[in-house]
C-alpha cells in the first residue's frame, strides 16, 4: 500500500537502479547484488536468469563457424612459422641480422631457425643458387613441413642476378615454388622483414602456398627433375669434346 500524498515507486526513474542494470549487462555486477536493488526483481528472480541465459547463448551457422575456425588456424600459422637454417651466399648476412635485438625477428614468433628441415615450415634462399646446390635444396624443401612457404631472397635466388652463366641457377623457383620474392642485392634486414609481413598477408588472408596454387608438389618435382636433366644435357654438349 502507498501512503496517501506520496507517489509510487518507479524503478526506470531510479538513476542508481539504472547504473547498477548497466553495470549488470557489463558484467561487473552479479544477478544476487541486482536482486538485493531492485523489488520488483525479488518478486520475479527468474526474469533474472532468464536474460542472463540468453546473453550467454550465441547463434550462428556451420559455414560462419567453419569459416571463423579457419580464420584463427590461419592467424596462428602466420605468427608462428619457423624458417630453415639455409644460407648461401652474402644475402644469409642479412637474413641472420633479422634475429638481432635491433629487428627482432620474434616480435613475429620466427626467431627460431630450426637446423632439421622437419621441424622448419618457410625456407628462406638467401643467396645465389648453384647448379650442385640444386638437388640438396629440393631435398631440404621435401623434408619440410606442410603447409611450407618459400621466400626467394636477393636478385640472385630470385633471377640469376648478375651470374648470368650456366653454373647459377637462373632463379630458384625452377626448383622449388616460391611465394614471395625479396629484390636487392643484397637486401636489407628491412626489405627482408617487409617480404616476410607480405608473407604473413598472404597466410591470414587464406592464399595457399605456392606449390598448392601452381602445380603441387609431386608434379613440381617431376618439372624439376626434367629440369635437371635438360641442364645437364646442355652442359655436357659446351663441355663436350670437339
Amino acid at each position: 500500500m502507498t501512503p496517501a500524498g506520496a507517489s509510487a515507486y518507479d524503478p526506470a526513474r531510479d538513476p542508481d537502479l539504472q547504473t547498477a542494470y548497466h553495470l549488470h549487462k557489463q558484467g561487473k555486477m552479479g544477478d544476487r547484488q541486482l536482486l538485493q536493488l531492485d523489488p520488483n526483481l525479488r518478486r520475479n528472480p527468474v526474469q533474472v536468469v532468464k536474460d542472463d541465459i540468453e546473453s550467454q547463448i550465441l547463434l550462428t551457422s556451420v559455414d560462419k563457424m567453419s569459416g571463423w575456425v579457419g580464420s584463427q588456424v590461419n592467424k596462428a600459422q602466420a605468427n608462428s612459422l619457423w624458417p630453415a637454417i639455409f644460407g648461401l651466399a652474402c644475402c644469409a648476412i642479412e637474413m641472420m641480422s633479422v634475429t638481432s635485438s635491433r629487428y627482432d625477428l620474434a616480435r613475429f614468433g620466427s626467431e627460431v631457425f630450426r637446423a632439421s628441415p622437419r621441424q622448419a615450415d618457410m625456407l628462406i634462399i638467401s643467396g645465389r643458387l648453384s647448379q650442385k646446390m640444386a638437388a640438396p635444396l629440393r631435398q631440404v624443401y621435401d623434408q619440410m613441413l606442410e603447409p611450407k612457404w618459400v621466400i626467394a631472397m636477393g636478385a640472385c635466388s630470385s633471377s640469376g642476378g648478375m651470374f648470368s652463366n650456366y653454373a647459377v641457377v637462373q632463379g630458384a623457383d625452377k626448383v622449388v615454388p616460391v611465394d614471395v620474392h625479396i629484390p636487392g642485392c643484397p637486401p636489407r634486414p628491412e626489405q627482408l622483414m617487409h617480404g616476410f609481413m607480405l608473407l604473413q598477408q598472404k597466410i591470414r588472408d587464406g592464399i595457399p602456398p605456392a606449390y598448392l596454387e601452381e602445380v603441387g608438389s609431386r608434379e613440381s618435382a617431376a618439372n624439376y627433375e626434367k629440369w635437371l636433366e635438360n641442364q645437364r644435357a646442355m652442359q655436357e654438349g659446351v663441355f663436350a669434346p670437339s
